[in-house]
Parts: C-alpha cells; sequence; structure tokens
C-alpha cells in the first residue's frame, strides 16, 4: 500500500481552518443545544457524534468524485438541496409546535413527567441533518483537495483529515452540551422551554427556507 503522510506541511494550515470553522455556529450547534435542553447530557453527546460521523460520509463522497456528479448535475444537487432543506423545516416545525404547547423540556434528573426520548432519535436527527446538508457536500469537495498532494490515497487521506474534523468539532459540541446540561433549572422552566424551543424552530425553519431557495450550490 502507498505510503502518505499523516502530519505533512498542509497539517497545521488544516487544523487551523477547521478549528476556526467548527467553533462557527450553525444548524450543528442549533441542534446539539435543542437535544441537550430537550433530553439531557446523553442526548448532547449522541447527537454531537452522529452529526460529526456524518463527516465520513461526506469525505468518502469527495474523494470518489460523486460531489462533482452532484455539482455539475443541477436537477441532482437541487434534489438533495431539496430534502435537506425539507429535513431542516420539519426539525423547525417540530420545535415550534414543542414552544406552542408549553411544556417544560424533560430534562433527566428532575423528575419530568415527559416520556424520555429513545436514543436513537437524537442519532438519526444530528446524522441525517448533516448527511442531507448539500454545504457540506460542496464544502468537502472544495476545502478537502487542498490539503491531500496528488501521490496521497485520495479516499485514505479524506478520511483522516474527516477525522481530525470529527475529533476538533465533538470537543468544540460536547464543551456547549456540558454548558448546557449544567442549567438544569433554566431547562425546567416551561417559560424557558417555550423560549428556546420558539427561537431554535424559528432559525431552523429559516435555515431550511434560505437552503431551498438559493440558486447556486455554493
Amino acid at each position: 500500500m502507498h505510503e502518505f503522510g499523516l502530519i505533512d506541511a498542509q497539517f497545521l494550515p488544516f487544523l487551523l481552518a477547521i478549528t476556526l470553522l467548527s467553533l462557527s455556529p450553525g444548524v450543528d450547534t442549533l441542534l446539539v443545544i435543542r437535544n441537550t435542553a430537550r433530553g439531557g447530557v446523553r442526548d448532547g453527546i449522541a447527537t454531537s457524534l452522529a452529526i460529526c460521523s456524518g463527516l465520513f460520509v461526506h469525505a468518502t463522497i469527495s474523494a470518489l468524485g460523486i460531489s462533482l456528479i452532484l455539482l455539475q448535475s443541477a436537477w441532482a444537487f437541487h434534489l438533495l438541496k431539496l430534502v435537506g432543506a425539507g429535513y431542516l423545516i420539519w426539525l423547525g416545525v417540530n420545535s415550534l409546535l414543542a414552544a406552542r404547547r408549553g411544556t417544560a423540556l424533560p430534562v433527566q434528573g428532575l423528575g419530568s413527567q415527559s416520556a424520555p426520548v429513545p436514543l436513537w432519535q437524537p442519532i438519526k436527527e444530528g446524522f441525517l441533518s448533516n448527511v442531507l446538508n448539500p454545504k457540506t457536500v460542496v464544502f468537502y469537495m472544495a476545502f478537502l483537495p487542498q490539503f491531500i498532494a496528488p501521490s496521497d490515497p485520495a479516499l485514505l487521506k479524506s478520511l483522516w483529515l474527516a477525522g481530525v474534523h470529527f475529533v476538533i468539532a465533538n470537543v468544540w459540541q460536547i464543551i456547549i452540551v456540558l454548558m448546557v446540561g449544567s442549567a438544569t433549572k433554566w431547562l425546567a422552566s416551561v417559560r424557558f422551554a417555550r423560549t428556546l424551543n420558539a427561537a431554535t424552530g424559528a432559525v431552523l425553519v429559516f435555515f431550511g427556507i434560505k437552503l431551498a431557495l438559493e440558486q447556486r450550490p455554493v
């Protein structure tokens, strides 16, 4: 098997860029906060791990050139964009409906009467929100090749870089999870629950609509 360097001259610039990008708030951050508030630290960590697991899917797609097909085929990219936008809107509408109901968030350890959310739900929500996001496809297609030398095995190097991204993004998101999870008194408040669900739902719906209306894949 062809040997290649995991830590090469391009690794430090990649590490700096991917760290700054991971710290930027977006849909992933919103979903982690919402699911932590809804189901506790366990669900927040599960959401973060699931979101970041989707990075390996995008890295594989990018390395195999499927992203190029999506970028060159207007209808294929548009279909992927609409599916991703629809999923974000669906998540947002669910949060808005929860805000309308006005129930407290089912914070673990506070004796909530709400049924606990099964573990597969935050995993599914996190994974699909990442995999169905066409912007991540475009990002990985444009970003990763800058750090892969022509002599490197593209798939292995892409997965390695995605692994670094996985670790950094999870560290940051789990810090957020622990911060949100420590605010148990606020999370048990009906007023806080309604405000959080309403704000999160509105932003997710906004992101979904904005994504659906965008004319270009970048």
